[in-house]
């Protein structure tokens, strides 16, 4: 690994060590957010500015990092801003955060990985460069698939940063309003599993599913309407 590499891992690894130094791992829980929620909304009240800088900036590094949190961050955002003003921080946050994780994965493993494994991802990076937006869409609505795990594995494709960013960002929309709303009834919630019901999931993953099945009925017509010319 070269010596910028090696300088950037050595940053990321401190930036956790730092996190869990600290103990941001136990101030990002559930049951703290809870008890503190009246003092955070107060502290919001008469420094609203300094509250959504710090806010937003601290969620982008949670995510960046791919730090324990996002969903504990996202419902604090709906507890202290709104529902719509909650939704559009968390959104541009998230997606800026999932982005700089995605680029650094692709910074420090992204060739390695290559070398290492071509011919194995041949094919998976053929596909991927084919329906990578669509592909990225669904494992977004999906929320048993890890927001970080997402990320990290998507830095290691040829999905453009642009495309990461845009389709993370839109495919994440329906999970961040579902967590935001959550978060303006935080005292209401006895835990964050109840926030997403089965029922709930599974129209998540029908949703994450739709663009792939219209693209391939749109290629089936494209593609029956070619070889009608020659029949």
């Amino acid at each position: 690994m070269s010596r910028p590499r090696l300088l950037f891992a050595a940053a990321l690894a401190l930036a956790a060590a730092a996190f869990f130094a600290f103990g941001g791992h136990r101030y990002l829980t559930f049951e703290n957010v809870k008890q503190q929620q009246a003092a955070i909304e107060a502290y919001y009240q008469s420094h609203p500015w300094q509250t959504v800088l710090g806010y937003f900036a601290f969620y982008v590094v949670v995510t960046a990092v791919s730090l324990p949190g996002a969903a504990v961050m996202t419902l604090v955002g709906g507890a202290v801003f709104g529902l719509l003003w909650g939704t559009v921080i968390v959104s541009f946050a998230s997606s800026i955060g999932a982005t700089l994780a995605f680029l650094s994965a692709r910074f420090l493993l992204r060739d390695w990985v290559q070398q290492r494994f071509g011919p194995a991802l041949r094919a998976i990076n053929s596909g991927i460069e084919k329906d990578g937006g669509f592909y990225l869409f669904t494992l977004r609505l999906i929320p048993a698939i890890p927001f970080f795990a997402i990320n990290l594995a998507m830095g290691l494709t040829p999905v453009r940063a642009r495309t990461f960013y845009w389709v993370s960002q839109l495919g994440m929309l329906a999970g961040t309003v579902v967590y935001v709303n959550a978060g303006t009834q935080l005292a209401a919630i006895d835990s964050p599993a109840g926030i997403l019901s089965p029922g709930l999931v599974g129209a998540f993953v029908l949703l994450g599913f739709f663009p792939l099945i219209a693209k391939r009925i749109v290629v089936s017509v494209a593609a029956r309407k070619v070889y009608a010319r020659w029949r």
